[in-house]
């Protein structure tokens, strides 16, 4: 297991099948004198710890108090939340996994992946201590608790395809994280797609068992941008990871505020957060290129031949124009 002291060491680091049931056009952005927006909108999640301590500390709104700019906050409870409030142009910076934008972009999400808040193992296939499911094979005619276009959705898609399942072997109960979690605990469902901190929480609090852990089969944690706001404002975009860089590089400085910001955000214990944070939470590297347009690329065939995503679909392509690491290799180079 790795240590907490290995995964915050200081570095400075350099829709499933569907269109999440909406239109495809973002909607328009406010603008003002000098065609700058009157409001930013940023996520924030708790499988996003940096954006928690970057909402607390107020530095989004230091920075740009002076162009008049407001900083609006907005809940994602999950990645397909924050696909929706990207393709619905409620929100201009969104938090998900990297499988789950390029689902997004695969069906007409439009969006560019700019930076990376983490390198998580946030994902697993949990149940209850005292079941009898040993093996992904077990699954067959279960209930599984998942949220639809998430990472721990792919996740059990891919663990399936491993065991020579699919998702119409099990009987899938659609679930926000939490709740998935909540159903678990209280027998309604025999197995759960689960995603950090619920799953630290439920290990922790009912002794639920993580009976399937691949951590390869989890996908980089991703800050999106919409495109058309990336295209307008090219400045604001490298101006908000700047700051996500403060937060970022603070973080791995002050593990303790980290902790205690996911604390505070998501109601857990300290033993949870440290779970979290120290096991399976890396913050270490920041830059988006090679090594996860690789990985999403590998992510995607494999969505791809098992049905996720049509057959017609260029993963190579939509990863291309998923990825733009323009903005932190330039932030990087200053």
């Amino acid at each position: 297991m790795t240590t907490k002291r290995n995964f915050l060491k200081l570095a400075t680091g350099a829709a499933l099948g569907l269109a999440l049931g909406l239109g495809l056009t973002a909607a328009p952005q406010a603008v003002k004198a000098a065609d700058k927006p009157d409001v930013i909108t940023v996520d924030y999640a708790y499988y996003n710890p940096v954006a928690l301590v970057l909402k607390n500390k107020g530095w989004l709104e230091e920075e740009f108090a002076k162009d008049d700019i407001e900083i609006r906050w907005l809940l994602s409870l999950g990645s397909n939340k924050a696909l929706e409030f990207l393709n619905g142009g409620s929100a201009d910076f969104a938090s998900t996994a990297g499988s789950a934008a390029v689902v997004g972009k695969a069906n007409g999400i439009p969006i560019k992946a700019v930076y990376v808040y983490s390198k998580p193992e946030w994902t697993a296939l949990v149940t209850a201590k005292d079941s009898d499911i040993q093996s992904v094979e077990d699954l067959k005619g279960k209930k599984v608790a998942v949220t639809r276009g998430t990472d721990p959705h792919i996740f059990l898609l891919r663990a399936l395809a491993d065991a020579g399942l699919t998702e119409g072997d099990i009987e899938t109960v659609l679930l926000q994280h939490p709740d998935g979690y909540r159903a678990l605990e209280k027998g309604q469902v025999d197995a759960w797609a689960g995603l950090d901190p619920h799953m630290a929480k439920a290990e922790l609090e009912s002794g639920a068992r993580l009976f399937f852990r691949k951590p390869d089969y989890n996908t980089y944690g991703i800050l999106n941008v919409r495109e058309a706001f990336a295209e307008e404002h090219p400045d604001l975009v490298t101006r908000v990871l700047r700051v996500y860089e403060r937060a970022r590089r603070y973080s791995i400085e002050n593990p303790g505020e980290l902790q205690a910001a996911l604390v505070d955000a998501a109601r857990l214990t300290d033993e949870v957060a440290a779970k979290q944070l120290g096991e399976r939470t890396d913050i270490t590297n920041a830059v988006i290129g090679e090594e996860q347009r690789n990985t999403f690329i590998e992510t995607g065939k494999v969505l791809q031949n098992i049905g996720v995503l049509k057959p017609e679909v260029n993963v190579e392509q939509v990863v291309s124009d998923l990825v733009d690491s323009s903005y932190i290799t330039n932030l990087a180079a200053k």
